[in-house]
């Protein structure tokens, strides 16, 4: 394994992903003590500079994480995981380390007595954990900019530093230059998918109630949801089935029997040339295999910004776990972060309740419209991942990138739906990714699609 170095860009040439290295685990083509090494040589490298969290990945480099390889399934090959480097987000509990959620202001925190749910699941799989991930500090932002520990490079563009995204920058960087296969991350609003599509990988959202959040620390209770990023969609399938301990169905529907509805309402507005031109070959590929795609108003998402106007979900339920915090705390915080959770201090409780009500009618009115379709296609954000300069000093740029990349993903999020990105661009382009999403409990199709659309794609550029 040693010898084949991690693509940079998938789409181009090729994934090394979790099934291919399982199979050459288990054909002797590699072995678990190569495989790890050459995880943590590439995390070691200046392309995962700011990746892990600093006392995290002193651990990790140092060796003493994990000490044997034999505690982490390799003697058992047949665990879905066995011997696959897997990074954790620093918002989950590891037994024995602290969950800073990227900030200074839990660093010193106590370190968590016992795993949360998610990651015992990944160590019973079989999985190596290796170093914990950078992340937007306490996970309030789509950018990817963390002021305490740096920001994680996007590996896409050697010329160009660019942000990665966010709120799981560390945890995309570390599967896209394959210091790890997997990254353990969360979504709220995006937080999965923005990055997969500036890194070019694969971010799928299930739907929230399938993976338990207990020992997460907390955006926002009513929408975080616990995935993973990846490098293939059928990667995706093997993590969700680890992570949600459930077996996904798999239909194998063709595209030729899909109906796939394309919104022509907000999520297409104002696209950069780039994501444009990637989003309409992507359609065409898929009209070419069969699909039956057709474009719909979708009028129901112009009624997310009156619904969100006093600030929304996540700005009442983070500032309900941060207003002791941050009363003492405030000035420790990212300025940016905290005047997002501020906004909650705002919100009444009659405002909560209303907005409770409001999300559970607009919920009922998008299920009645999005009947009789498989899935909905938009481009996962508008833009191709813009340079960290342009909005690290700038807050009106910040601000303007973040609501931009936030605006596509964060209506899954709204309408507790699952989704899944993965790449659509061409070799020559920065990344781009394909958003295909559908209402709550939609998983298994979704995922299924996924799979013959990722196909369709990447026969589509063999033949370029």
């Amino acid at each position: 394994m040693s010898q084949t170095p991690y693509p940079g860009n998938i789409r181009a040439e090729g994934a090394i992903d979790l099934h291919a290295t399982q199979l050459a685990l288990r054909s002797g083509q590699t072995s678990p003590a190569e495989l790890l090494a050459h995880a943590l040589s590439v995390a070691q490298s200046q392309r995962c500079r700011h990746v892990f969290m600093p006392e995290s990945a002193t651990r990790w480099f140092a060796g003493t994480a994990p000490k044997s390889l034999e505690k982490h399934g390799l003697n058992k090959p047949e665990l879905p995981l066995a011997g696959v480097p897997v990074s954790i987000k620093d918002l989950f509990d590891v037994a024995g380390e602290t969950t800073a959620a990227g900030s200074t202001v839990l660093a010193h925190a106590p370190a968590a007595l016992s795993d949360c749910t998610a990651v015992a699941r990944l160590r019973a799989a079989g999985a190596v954990l290796t170093a914990r991930t950078n992340m937007v500090e306490f996970a309030f932002s789509g950018v990817g900019l963390n002021p305490h520990y740096g920001t994680p490079v996007n590996p896409a563009d050697a010329l160009v530093e660019r942000i990665s995204g966010g709120s799981s920058s560390g945890a995309a960087v570390s599967v896209a230059t394959g210091a790890a296969l997997v990254g353990l991350g969360s979504d709220t609003g995006g937080s999965i998918r923005i990055p997969a599509a500036l890194c070019g990988i694969v971010g799928f959202k299930n739907t929230a109630r399938l993976v338990p959040t207990s020992g997460v620390l907390p955006l926002s209770t009513s929408l975080d949801t616990v995935c993973a990023l990846t490098r293939s969609v059928r990667d995706a399938v093997s993590v969700h089935e680890v992570l949600a301990a459930r077996r996904v169905q798999l239909a194998g529907k063709p595209l030729s029997a899909c109906k796939l509805a394309v919104a022509r309402t907000l999520m297409q507005d104002g696209l950069d040339s780039s994501v444009s031109q990637a989003f309409e070959r992507a359609l065409s590929v898929l009209r070419q295999a069969g699909a039956q795609i057709q474009e719909i108003a979708l009028d129901e998402l112009n009624a997310l910004a009156s619904i969100n106007a006093s600030g929304g979900l996540s700005a009442a339920e983070s500032y309900a776990w941060h207003r002791h915090l941050i009363a003492e705390h405030q000035v420790e915080y990212d300025p940016r972060v905290a005047l997002r959770i501020l906004r909650g201090a705002q919100m009444s409780a009659a405002d909560y309740i209303d907005l409770l009500a409001a999300r559970r009618q607009w919920i009922a009115s998008m299920g009645a419209r999005l009947a009789g379709f498989d899935a909905v296609l938009s481009p996962t954000v508008p833009m191709v991942a813009p340079s960290i300069a342009s909005v690290l000093n700038d807050d009106t740029e910040f601000f303007r990138v973040n609501a931009l990349l936030l605006r596509n993903p964060a209506v899954v999020n709204m309408l507790d739906g699952c989704a899944i990105s993965l790449p659509c661009h061409s070799p020559e382009q920065l990344p781009v990714g394909l958003m295909l999403w559908h209402a709550a409990l939609h998983d298994d199709a979704v995922l299924d699609l996924g799979l013959q659309v990722e196909a369709a794609l990447r026969q589509s550029l063999q033949k370029q």
